[in-house]
């Protein structure tokens, strides 16, 4: 549990420091400088602990480019709609979108995830205080595109992560596989920078640059790292818990740190109807969340 906490605690400041300090910069070339800067910590592993087989290296790829490139691309666009706790506070949902595919996955009735859902939304408008503004509703249905791109590389990850362990890698092959993984977010956010993003890259200094580095080296390559090497250590039920750790820390964070305004009592009521939503969602006869978080 130490290790998911340790992640937790990295992301939770990543909302706060994006909403400052990389607003109004590019999303795709944020992303794509973002998951470059991951791809290269990874490099070494990458080369010597890969997994064998080209397909698993393509698997892995592909996954990569919707669980990190399309998801980051998504979440860093909607900061400029957004205040970083909401940000936050909308990702919750993304254990609802896990369970909605688990149950269509499965052939299940998704009764249970739709109800949760439904409770998750109203927890999410009572700590707005009303329904999102047109203003807004762009970030919140951007927030939704990465909560669904990062639901989807969640169910992928488990499968693969079995397959490359079949195949009978070398040691740290968990780490070669979140290389290739790294390296298709970066194949899928740097073209889309060149072809759908501003037409030269941004001139960035001081400051910004500082928070790249610290996403790309820090909350992305060692947080992702650290997350996946406790969900491998821990059980179901903890592992559910954990996946929001990073939600109310990083509002609290946006709050206190960063110095974000709120209706607090309201939010905070909120987010507890919400986190009420997703023990539902999670509760005996839910599919089992995989690994998962983003910051």
């Amino acid at each position: 549990m130490i290790w998911l906490l340790a992640a937790s605690l990295l992301w939770a400041f990543s909302f706060g420091l994006i909403k400052q300090h990389l607003t109004g910069l590019d999303p795709w070339w944020v992303a794509a400088a973002r998951l470059s800067l991951a791809a290269l910590v990874f490099l070494p592993w990458t080369v010597t602990a890969a997994p064998a087989a080209t397909g698993l290296r393509v698997r892995a790829m592909l996954l990569g480019a919707v669980q990190f490139g399309a998801m980051y691309v998504f979440y860093i666009a909607a900061f400029a709609d957004l205040a970083a706790w909401q940000v936050a506070l909308w990702t919750l949902l993304t254990p609802v979108f896990v369970a909605l595919l688990g149950a269509w996955r499965d052939r299940r009735r998704p009764l249970r995830p739709l109800g949760a859902a439904l409770l998750a939304v109203a927890g999410a408008l009572v700590a707005e205080g009303r329904l999102p503004a047109a203003e807004t509703m762009r970030g919140v249905l951007l927030v939704q595109g990465s909560n669904l791109c990062f639901a989807l590389g969640q169910l992928g990850y488990r499968p693969l992560r079995e397959a490359t362990r079949r195949a009978g890698p070398p040691r740290h092959h968990e780490a070669g596989l979140l290389g290739w993984m790294y390296l298709g977010g970066a194949a899928l956010a740097a073209p889309g920078a060149m072809l759908f993003g501003d037409s030269v890259p941004p001139r960035i200094h001081g400051d910004a640059v500082a928070v790249l580095v610290y996403l790309g080296l820090i909350a992305t390559a060692v947080g992702f790292w650290l997350w996946n090497k406790g969900a491998a250590r821990t059980g179901t039920a903890r592992l559910a818990v954990a996946n929001n750790l990073k939600v109310p820390l990083a509002i609290l964070a946006a709050w206190l740190v960063f110095q974000e305004s709120a209706q607090y009592v309201r939010a905070a009521c909120g987010l507890a109807v919400m986190i009420g939503g997703l023990v539902i969602a999670g509760a005996r006869g839910a599919p089992t969340p995989p690994s998962r978080d983003r910051g």
